[in-house]
């Protein structure tokens, strides 16, 4: 895409769109790497530091070494058995070899990611929904190695492991011998051994990948518990590595350095971070295995930076929080060009002042695994709208629509008229491996055409630009996680005393959201808040999923068809952040409830003095409900 030009409004989009499919467009993520190497060989593709104290040392792999590793990497799994449709999942942090094995299972069959955090359990009902056959992971980390032991323990699918690990291969010893005691068929494999063994020049296997096929399957809805898994092509992928890298324009060069802090078990690290630089040329900056977990890496952030040329990064809203913590005063940021932020609501507050406070521009974007990773972005270049997500990508079709109570289509949504948003384009994914989850997936325009069902509520202005004003789905986003509340609910509904629960997201300034449950007792029954809480917090997979607060009312609130109406519980959860913060800077008040709109919102209204406007302002800036100040009488 030598000819990038700069993409700043609707009209720049629709034009750039037209450009769909481009006649060089690779077949596959492997034939992306294989035009990158041949383009840019000797140019810098990753660069990795272990730890932030020594960043300033880094391992790196030029696109030819990139594209060797990945090729190495394939027929190590080839020689494992791993072929067309075979699934090859991952539970590894953060690392070069990372990406080799991600892209090489790819290219040898389906590729997994897992995220580390996940509890044994919810490991294995992932490995065996998918019907894994080979895992990899880490050896010489000791608690990976448990879980992923643990795991393969009940998941009747997985028969080889391979680990990255020691060179002495010590590890893949000690962990042969538990499977052998066993009687376990799982065989363990040292991948320095394997991938030095492979080849590197071709393809074992002399397959052909054409854009159809199946490339990775990615857990979605939920990064606890069992998600559901969503199916993405090789086309799918690439299409949407085109899109975004045409939206982006000339802001985004093979001079371009981006750092990736995000974890690569996550779309967004993957492309925005990973298939887009390559596929441009760019070099990534890969910070530790934790990425932006790791402790000192935010206190150390403007200096690596600037120690590095950095261009641009990848952010969730909580980092951006982080960050202001952290003036960057003081440093060389000229090679800063922009950063992306997503996965949650961003408060404009927040942008607006980390724009002002660290000269850096931030364009917040909108996607999700079911569009392969992106849909919008405001413009690098052109105009940002503070609270808006951006236009559409070219070749990208967005859509509010209005449907009935059983989500059938009834008409498209007029200009700023509140919808379900649709989305369609070639980046659309193939549908979930679970057909249940397939039923309310798809919208029928009846244009033929395949429309994703979002899930969220947004209106389209007159310019092309997403304004998202709710989520028509109840998952909780935490630090840009998602957590399916129905993994907390199952839970709950285990002990014998409940008989509803309902699990909403508490606001938090830092984190964006926490879990919280709301419960109603069986008649009769006596257990506390705290003994429903120690007793969920021992099944919940994931620890990020434990509620922070259990409150049992005498009743929930329902709808007149006896659903459980949760938009009542996270109002009210609103007005209770509200009244603590408030509580907490010393600021009188006289009253704090919520209105609702109609349409399944609600502002949170503060009766207070005139005198107190700016105090409650400043107290409620991280938050990203809507308030209003009214005077007291």
């Amino acid at each position: 895409m030598d000819g990038d030009k700069t993409v700043s409004t609707l009209t720049d989009v629709k034009a750039t769109g037209q450009q769909w499919p481009p006649h060089d467009l690779p077949e596959s993520t492997y034939d992306l790497l294989r035009h990158s190497a041949e383009a840019y060989a000797e140019r810098i593709a990753i660069s990795y530091f272990e730890s932030v104290e020594e960043h300033h040392q880094t391992r790196k792999l030029n696109y030819r070494e990139l594209f060797q590793g990945v090729t190495r990497s394939a027929n190590l799994l080839e020689r494992l058995g791993i072929g067309q449709g075979d699934v090859v999942a991952l539970l590894l942090p953060n690392l070069l070899e990372t990406h080799l094995v991600l892209w090489g299972a790819e290219a040898a069959g389906v590729v997994m990611p897992l995220n580390p955090l996940l509890e044994a359990k919810a490991i294995s009902a992932l490995l065996s929904a998918a019907q894994a056959k080979l895992l990899i992971t880490l050896g010489s980390d000791p608690v990976l190695v448990e879980k992923m032991f643990d795991a393969l323990v009940e998941s009747p699918t997985v028969r080889d492991v391979v680990l990255i690990s020691s060179p002495t291969g010590s590890d893949c010893l000690r962990l042969q011998a538990r499977f052998d005691a066993l009687k376990s068929p799982v065989k363990v494999h040292d991948f320095t051994e394997c991938f030095l063994n492979a080849p590197e020049n071709h393809l074992v296997s002399g397959r052909k990948i054409s854009s159809d096929e199946v490339a990775s399957y990615f857990c979605t809805g939920g990064t606890t518990g069992l998600p559901k898994i969503a199916v993405r092509t090789h086309g799918q992928t690439v299409a949407n590595t085109w899109m975004v890298s045409a939206m982006l324009g000339t802001a985004l060069n093979k001079e371009s350095v981006l750092f990736c802090g995000l974890p690569l078990f996550h779309v967004n690290a993957v492309i925005i971070t990973g298939l887009v630089p390559f596929f441009k040329g760019a070099s990534v900056l890969l910070g530790t295995p934790l990425g932006y977990r790791t402790r000192e890496l935010i206190p150390k952030f403007w200096e690596i930076v600037e120690q590095h040329g950095v261009t641009a990064f990848s952010a969730v809203p909580t980092l951006l929080v982080s960050l202001l913590e952290h003036p960057s005063a003081g440093y060389d940021l000229s090679s800063f060009r922009f950063a992306i932020c997503g996965a949650a609501p961003l408060s404009a507050e927040v942008l607006q002042r980390f724009e002002k406070t660290c000269q850096i521009s931030i364009s917040e974007g909108y996607g999700m695994t079911e569009t392969s990773c992106v849909a919008s972005l405001n413009p690098i270049d052109g105009e940002h709208r503070p609270g808006s997500v951006g236009l559409p990508l070219p070749a990208q079709d967005l859509q509010a629509v209005i449907l009935d109570k059983d989500g059938t289509y009834i008409r498209d949504a007029q200009t700023d008229e509140i919808g379900v948003v649709g989305i369609a384009g070639p980046n659309i994914f193939s549908g979930y491996i679970d057909p249940h989850h397939n039923k309310h997936a798809w919208i029928n325009r009846g244009d033929g055409r395949k429309w994703l069902n979002s899930g969220d509520l947004g209106k389209i202005d007159k310019d092309g630009y997403l304004w998202l004003t709710g989520r028509a789905k109840d998952l909780i986003i935490r630090g840009g996680h998602n957590i399916d509340p129905s993994v907390i609910e199952e839970a709950f509904y285990a002990h014998p005393e409940v008989a509803l629960a309902a699990a909403v997201g508490r606001p938090d300034g830092r984190v964006g959201e926490l879990p919280v449950a709301y419960i109603q007792l069986r008649d009769g029954a006596s257990v506390t808040e705290a003994n429903l809480l120690a007793f969920v917090s021992k099944t919940i997979g994931e620890r990020a999923a434990i509620p922070k607060a259990v409150t049992i009312l005498e009743a929930l609130p329902l709808t007149s068809v006896g659903k459980i109406h949760k938009p009542t519980l996270r109002h009210m959860e609103s007005v209770a952040v509200t009244k603590k913060a408030l509580k907490d800077q010393g600021i009188e008040y006289s009253s704090v409830n919520f209105l609702v709109d109609g349409v399944g919102g609600a502002t949170v209204r503060i009766q207070a003095s005139v005198d107190n406007e700016k105090p409650i302002r400043d107290a409620l800036s991280l938050f990203t409900f809507p308030y209003q100040i009214i005077p007291a009488t």
